[in-house]
């Protein structure tokens, strides 16, 4: 792709309304959409742009579940990573239905898991934040509390083969398999860096290192690949988009960002004292705490952009295609 690439904010469009932390989206060849809402469900947008809520709560406070990670599933099932006080990873039907997906592993019970993904081979990766901590909003955002992991179950119908592959991680958020499928990546959020490790044919991981170290202002968060290798990276609270190459190196093509609220979540941080109430409050122009981000559209080269502050969905046409997820050719 052109290395020049820039994107002005002016570019970004937007798909849905009154949506509420859609921190997660997914998108299908059919057009559709899916992101995480904070009532307690799922947001779906038809290709026409009609939006439907799947399990949302119907004025209960707080609502059961906290979605956020989302993974379609070949019925049309959704597996939810929870953030709520009930933890683990849920699966949510069409109808609204949802039961327990995940709720230990290896006899211990699960706290609130932050992301959820199926790969090409159809495995369920998993992080969690902070083992320590059962539910949201129980601790700060604490930087340096290494207590993470990563959890891998061998396929959607098999949950009882779930188990952890990574430990003592800093704060992991999204997680990929680079494009060449020898590592396993993953966003450290509040460490500013991409965790890489080397990945094994049977899930299992081995040495680590830093793929990328970002400054002290990237906060990366959600991540997608592209089909030239490239990592595209969301950065909470500085609103950044970045492009990672599998050398490390990195661009930024948009960054919008209040400088005084920069720099309190900087200094919070800093304190081990910053919690959402602060992270949320976002004052930017037009992309409120980016957090996550999607390839769709024909041609997969529209990227669809979650925010855990904002109302709508942002989407802008970007300069090289996206991987295809694994749900790409079910719906």
């Amino acid at each position: 792709m052109d290395g020049m690439f820039q994107l002005d904010l002016q570019e970004f469009g937007f798909v849905g309304s009154d949506l509420q932390r859609p921190e997660c989206v997914l998108a299908t060849r059919s057009g559709e959409l899916y992101a995480s809402d904070a009532r307690g469900g799922v947001a779906h947008i038809d290709a026409q742009g009609t939006r439907r809520l799947i399990g949302c709560s119907q004025g209960q406070q707080p609502p059961p579940l906290m979605p956020n990670g989302l993974a379609l599933q070949r019925d049309g099932s959704l597996l939810i990573a929870n953030l709520s006080e009930l933890g683990g990873v849920w699966r949510l039907f069409p109808d609204g239905r949802h039961e327990p997906w995940l709720t230990e592993v290896a006899g211990v019970r699960l706290p609130a898991v932050n992301f959820v993904w199926i790969d090409e081979r159809e495995r369920v990766w998993m992080t969690v934040m902070f083992a320590s901590h059962p539910g949201a909003g129980r601790h700060k955002f604490r930087a340096d509390v290494g207590d993470g992991l990563v959890l891998l179950a061998d396929g959607v119908d098999e949950p009882t083969s779930a188990r952890v592959v990574a430990e003592s991680l800093f704060t992991p958020n999204e997680c990929r398999i680079s494009g060449d499928g020898r590592f396993l990546l993953v966003n450290e959020t509040f460490s500013h860096r991409i965790a890489r490790y080397e990945l094994r044919p049977d899930g299992s991981l081995g040495a680590r290192d830093v793929l990328a170290q970002f400054d002290q202002d990237t906060y990366p968060d959600g991540i997608s690949m592209d089909v030239e290798g490239g990592a595209w990276i969301t950065s909470v609270a500085s609103n950044r988009i970045l492009r990672v190459l599998p050398d490390g190196s990195w661009q930024q093509f948009s960054h919008d960002v209040d400088p005084s609220h920069l720099t309190a979540v900087r200094e919070a941080v800093a304190a081990g004292t910053l919690n959402r109430d602060l992270l949320y409050r976002n004052p930017a122009r037009m992309l409120p705490n980016v957090t996550s981000i999607a390839f769709g559209g024909p041609d997969l080269r529209t990227a669809f952009v979650g925010s855990v502050s904002g109302k709508a969905i942002g989407r802008f046409t970007a300069p090289v295609a996206g991987v295809p997820p694994a749900h790409w050719n079910w719906f």
